[in-house]
């Protein structure tokens, strides 16, 4: 077979652009590339700049290149007989075809691959399928990305690759992907009904690298025979060593292992504080500042603890990056220093892990909602069963519509069958939760915490001691969890579920499976369920119409920009209710007595169908339909709860966007003061909680924490310890923050013509003076928006970028990825992008703080915590908005400095820092930078001087070396 892999640089995207360079791999019968062609193409008009600036190809270098007619003459010959092979091939089909139109010769009419569809399926975990990111990550040499030849080579490789990892799959595999794409009618499916023919012939191999179950391949065997961490070591091996010898021990083999390691100073005093409130049971408040290196810091003593004792530790995040870190990174590196065996396990909450017996289900009825994308996402899960060990969700990039497919195999409570599940033993969920048991350390995060709170301790395996990572982060998923949070869709999604059509969802499956088994009471049962349908239609329409009512209540913004869609929000007040809550009390009411009879009804016809005899093979699915029939039932009582509007503790609100309309409400009911509950829930109960953050307290003080978390008990009892680490970096050195006193005051969320003009100015020069390399921060989106095109217009040509959180694609991994890799650029970001960003190194040397984050005092949370400290004789603005505000903006100055070598520049825009009474509060919180202040104009001249001095200290630094 050969293969003729593709590429063209073109003026465009539309179909009356011109190819202006082609590009050639020959991929011949031996699987090596036997031939390149390249060639650049005379265009009929000239190449814009943005494609010269993306490619690097300009009009001089095609002012005498080739006609289109002559270059098709020298392709023709190389596209005979091979399959055509594209990264995202449509494009370049597309172009092939209009070429060979326009030049006389009759359109390519052989098969078509496409690399993105081989990379999602051989490749699931890698997080981007963008080919330069592919080449890097697979190890490919790709030199001029965007030019013809250098993308077509790296295609080929990569599409080699692709053959190579297909080429390494279990047999059992292959078969299944053939039969995934049965019928499907294209020539990927042709492809692997090929390679399952050609490996059918063969004789049996690999049986030993995988465990082999219901016609698949999976990498892990029964989790049921993991043994304890305990029983595993059998001895004791920290009897007769403590802390200090353990620490040294391991110090010692990190700086074997590590030639760079250096101890820290920070991190020792971390090491010894977090071992004495483990043994002496007391809670502990650690601020401990970048580069302290904190993860290590509390994992070796909990570690240590946890073995000595044999009592677990449990470990928190707040994010599922930080958890990841600790698997991939953290853990590992333990592993090798640490001079015994030790056990940490990772578990998250149920829905990210994959469950086997509906994952099996879907494949084997191809119940796809959207066929072409549906089956990609599970050919891609068949391959990945084969490696992964975890089944977790986040190993998967699974694309756009991955989430709604993940929702129908995720693991979930209510549709568990348990024990009687024919995958139990190889259960991803159940192993997560085994290996969990039989830990030192579980690594779990703060929603997995409150779950487990609210099942009454069911979900976690038993502990007594808690390290909390993030901890400035805790107070808010308290509310969320110990509160209320539904959408449009959390009532939509289980009705659709079920039912979509008379032939789509679970019961409509369920019903077919009734009326062909011949039963006299299947039948019965089927005439049962389709007397369901119209109930659960009914059900649909009055939710509609219950939505559409609240969002017709909510007060229209009228500072939303043209173009752009406001985002709406209504607090509601139980002694204030709206006039029309009356009729929405009424729509709810029948909403709760029909879902009330159809959960009644269909648990019934469950039940019959679960105890008979006649009907086989229907299990599964029945418990997966009772499983949504539980899901009803708890939406159904949040829906109630938050209609009643009994509570004063409870602030109740919901919001909506201009664009999706009611489709995008949201309904929220949440305490008011979560600290009573985390006092009752975890610091009352728990004989030692250790909380860190690079960010507790507020000018170097803890009491806002202590407040907010429910630890004023335990500090007057002398329970709680607080440490404050500073950061081993010299911030005096490494960071020079500048404020321009001379800067406009900007009043609201939005700035004037004034303000927009002299920020775009400000940052374009000093984006100039820093060659690019500046994150820029905001607080509102719409002001992102007004600075984006004059800011990227003022520097199109000084050949700096400009990126834009929500105006350019992408997540924000992919934004800051794309920042990293371009030398010269500026990345504008709100809110997500004030923590948990890392960029090291050169790539970022000047972060500019427009505004300071104080959060909107209108947001329903806010006001009702700002009422209720007015009412205690308080003053809201100092207790509450100002604290929460500091440990935001320390959080966004957190992401210049990285590293012990990063230097740079922080502007702040916003003048009350210096002139009003509370700015000090913010400065004061900075860990010891310079601090300037100046006019505007005088800004460049300094930010020009600071960044020269460096070489010369370097130099200086250097001499000396060499002296010594």
């Amino acid at each position: 077979m050969k293969f003729a892999v593709l590429d063209f640089e073109t003026t465009g995207t539309q179909a009356t652009d011109d190819i202006i360079q082609v590009g050639l791999a020959i991929i011949d019968h031996d699987m090596m590339v036997s031939e390149v062609y390249s060639s650049m193409v005379k265009p009929n008009g000239k190449i814009p700049t943005f494609i010269t600036g993306l490619t690097g190809i300009s009009n001089a270098d095609v002012a005498d290149a080739p006609e289109l007619d002559d270059v098709m003459l020298d392709m023709i010959p190389l596209l005979e007989d091979a399959v055509l092979v594209g990264h995202n091939v449509g494009f370049d089909l597309g172009f092939l075809q209009r070429a060979l139109d326009r030049t006389g010769y009759l359109p390519f009419t052989g098969r078509v691959l496409d690399t993105m569809d081989f990379l999602r399926i051989f490749f699931p975990n890698l997080p981007s399928y963008q080919l330069s990111m592919v080449s890097s990550s697979l190890g490919f040499q790709h030199d001029r990305p965007h030019q013809a030849d250098s993308d077509a080579l790296a295609t080929a490789h990569v599409f080699l690759k692709c053959l190579e990892e297909l080429d390494g799959l279990p047999l059992i595999t292959v078969q299944r992907l053939s039969e995934l794409f049965d019928n499907q009618d294209s020539d990927l499916g042709w492809y692997f009904d090929g390679v399952r023919m050609q490996r059918e012939a063969q004789p049996a191999q690999d049986l030993d690298s995988h465990r082999f179950y219901r016609q698949l391949a999976l990498k892990v065997g029964d989790w049921i025979d993991i043994p304890s961490a305990a029983d595993e070591r059998g001895t004791m091996p920290l009897e007769d060593t403590s802390f200090e010898q353990f620490i040294e021990q391991v110090k010692d083999n990190l700086r074997n292992l590590l030639p760079d390691y250096e101890e820290r100073t920070a991190q020792n005093h971390m090491f010894d504080e977090v071992i004495q409130a483990l043994t002496d049971e007391k809670h502990l408040l650690i601020e401990a500042g970048t580069g302290t290196g904190k993860s290590l810091g509390y994992l070796l003593p909990s570690i240590y603890h946890s073995v000595k004792t044999n009592e677990r530790v449990m470990l928190s995040t707040h994010t599922i990056n930080l958890q990841e870190q600790l698997r991939e990174r953290d853990v590992p590196l333990l592993t090798k220093v640490i001079p015994f065996a030790f056990r940490a396990a990772v578990f998250k909450g149920r829905q990210h892990y994959l469950c086997l017996r509906k994952f099996e289900h879907k494949i084997n009825t191809k119940e796809f909602q959207s066929p072409k994308e549906d089956v990609l996402i599970a050919a891609q899960m068949i391959v990945w069963l084969t490696a992964t060990e975890t089944g977790d969700d986040e190993e998967l990039n699974m694309g756009n519509r991955g989430g709604d497919f993940w929702e129908t195999v995720a693991s979930d409570t209510d549709s568990c069958l348990g024990r009687a599940c024919p995958w139990f033993k190889q259960c991803y969920y159940h192993r997560a939760k085994h290996e969990a048991g039989a830990a030192d350390v579980v690594i779990t995060n703060h929603s997995k915490l409150f779950t487990d709170i609210k099942a009454g301790h069911q979900l976690l395996p038993g502990y007594e001691r808690l390290v909390i990572d993030e901890a400035h982060h805790l107070e808010d998923v308290a509310g969320k969890h110990l509160g209320m949070h539904m959408k449009y869709f959390t009532l939509v999604h289980p009705l659709l579920r079920l039912f979509k059509d008379s032939k789509n969802g679970q019961l409509a499956v369920l019903r077919q499976q009734l009326g062909s088994s011949g039963s006299e009471r299947a039948m019965e049962w089927a005439i049962a369920i389709d007397n369901l349908y119209p109930e659960l239609a009914d059900v649909k329409e009055d939710w509609d119409k219950l939505n559409e009512l609240l969002f017709a209540l909510l007060p229209q913004r009228s500072d939303a920009g043209p173009g752009e869609a406001a985002q709406f929000t209504l607090r509601l007040l139980p002694d204030k209710k709206p006039e029309e809550w009356a009729q929405i009390t009424e729509l709810e009411n029948r909403i709760h007595i029909a879902l009330s009879q159809i959960i009644r009804q269909g648990e019934h016809i469950m039940g019959k169908i679960k105890d008979s005899d006649d009907i086989v093979d229907t299990d599964g699915l029945v418990t997966d339909v009772t499983g949504l029939f539980k899901d009803l039932g708890g939406v159904r009582d949040d829906l109630r709860h938050f209609v009643k509007l009994d509570s004063t503790d409870t602030v109740y609100w919901y919001e909506a966007n201009a664009s999706y309309r009611s489709k995008s409400l949201q309904m929220y009911a949440v305490p008011v003061d979560v600290s009573e509950q985390l006092k009752e829930h975890f610091f009352d109960k728990k004989k030692s909680i250790i909380l860190t953050s690079a960010t507790l307290s507020i000018d170097k003080n803890f009491q806002y924490m202590i407040e907010q978390l429910g630890l004023k008990e335990a500090e007057q009892q002398g329970k709680l310890n607080t440490v404050m680490l500073e950061s081993p970096f010299n911030y005096r050195e490494q960071s020079l923050v500048l404020i321009p006193r001379d800067f406009p005051t900007l009043k609201g969320s939005v700035g004037d013509e004034h303000f927009v003009s002299m920020l775009v100015e400000s940052l374009a020069e000093s984006a100039q003076a820093t060659r690019g390399r500046m994150l820029v921060l905001f607080t509102s989106y719409r002001m992102l928006r007004q600075v984006y095109e004059p800011l990227k217009e003022k520097l199109s040509t000084s050949e700096i970028a400009v990126f834009g959180q929500g105006v350019d694609g992408g997540s924000r991994t992919k934004l800051t990825r794309r920042f990293q890799e371009h030398p010269a650029s500026v990345l504008l970001g709100t809110s997500s992008f004030w923590e948990g960003v890392d960029i090291p190194g050169e790539a970022l040397t000047c972060l500019a703080i427009v505004r300071l984050p104080f959060q909107p005092p209108n947001h329903p949370l806010v006001e009702a915590k700002s009422e209720r400290l007015k009412r205690e004789k308080k003053n809201p603005f100092m207790k509450l908005s100002v604290p929460q505000a500091v440990i935001r903006f320390k959080q966004g100055f957190g992401r210049l400095v990285r590293t012990a070598n990063d230097r740079g520049i922080v502007l702040i825009y916003d003048t009350r820092v210096i002139e009003a009474y509370y700015g000090r509060h913010f400065l004061y919180s900075l860990p010891g930078p310079k601090m300037e202040h100046m006019y505007t104009r005088q800004m460049i001249p300094r930010i020009a001087e600071w960044l020269s001095d460096r070489p010369q200290e370097t130099e200086a630094a250097n001499q000396e070396g060499e002296q010594a």
